[in-house]
């Protein structure tokens, strides 16, 4: 059998499924993406899925303007490395996500990277009048894309050449092949001023999304990561002849070393 007959037979199925199971209300453009797609998604759930899948840019926005509708839990602080409690990020590549400990967790029907309610679908709106979030679901559909855009931009680089023109952030020559994903702002500067700085979550999120991304040539990022650890070799020789050992004891743990590449 043909690929285009048998794709065909698994889409007219596909369809059908995804018919008898929809919703009288269901969001436009999660349909109009579904149809659209080479292999339709046979549920709505799937089509939800699918549909922050291809739009990650959105689903970053999203999650942190919800987080932001939250707002920071009473008496949480960002906490990585070793530190209590347990269940706190092991380093600032992750980014904060304080419904995520379990000290600040709001329970089922609440997403975890947000703090929101998730209602049918994984969707963040309340479109069905069910008054009640389900109970089964923790994460939004947006929040599961957005938390994969912040911890792995780089399988993003089609999505954030586009945003750009395809052109080079630093230097403003076309991209190349090889371009790759950077933070304007190195993760471990947001970790080392952030409490200096008075930032607070959720506008840290903003350092792992969008706002602080750029594809830049290789080379022009070979020049700027040089750049950054001569700054932190500066820093830390810095305080190393400021500090005794015996000073040491209880001070905020340094990342380490695989951590350090911005």
């Amino acid at each position: 059998m043909a690929v285009s007959a048998w794709r065909a037979r698994r889409n007219a199925r596909a369809l059908a499924r995804l018919q008898r199971n929809l919703p009288e209300i269901f969001p436009t453009p999660v349909l109009l993406h579904a149809l659209a797609r080479p292999f339709i998604p046979p549920t709505p759930r799937r089509a939800v899925e699918s549909y922050w899948r291809q739009h990650p840019v959105r689903a970053d926005t999203l999650a942190r303007a919800l987080a932001a509708r939250s707002g920071v839990p009473e008496g949480w602080a960002w906490r990585i490395g070793s530190r209590k409690p347990a269940d706190a990020p092991r380093g600032f590549r992750a980014p904060p996500a304080p419904f995520r400990e379990k000290a600040h967790a709001r329970g089922p029907g609440y997403c975890c990277v947000c703090g929101q309610p998730v209602f049918r679908f994984g969707w963040h709106r309340d479109l069905w009048r069910d008054e009640h979030p389900n109970r089964n679901a923790s994460w939004h559909s947006c929040c599961v894309a957005a938390w994969s855009f912040w911890t792995a931009p780089s399988d993003y680089v089609r999505h954030l050449r586009r945003l750009q023109n395809h052109r080079c952030a630093v230097t403003g020559a076309r991209l190349a092949r090889n371009a790759e994903v950077d933070h304007r702002v190195p993760l471990f500067e947001v970790w080392r001023n952030a409490e200096r700085a008075g930032t607070s979550w959720p506008a840290l999120l903003s350092y792992w999304g969008v706002p602080n991304l750029q594809v830049i040539n290789r080379s022009a990022h070979v020049e700027k990561c040089g750049a950054e650890s001569a700054a932190r070799a500066g820093l830390r020789q810095a305080g190393s002849a400021e500090r005794s050992p015996g000073d040491l004891a209880g001070t905020r743990p340094l990342p380490s070393l695989g951590d350090w590449h911005s």
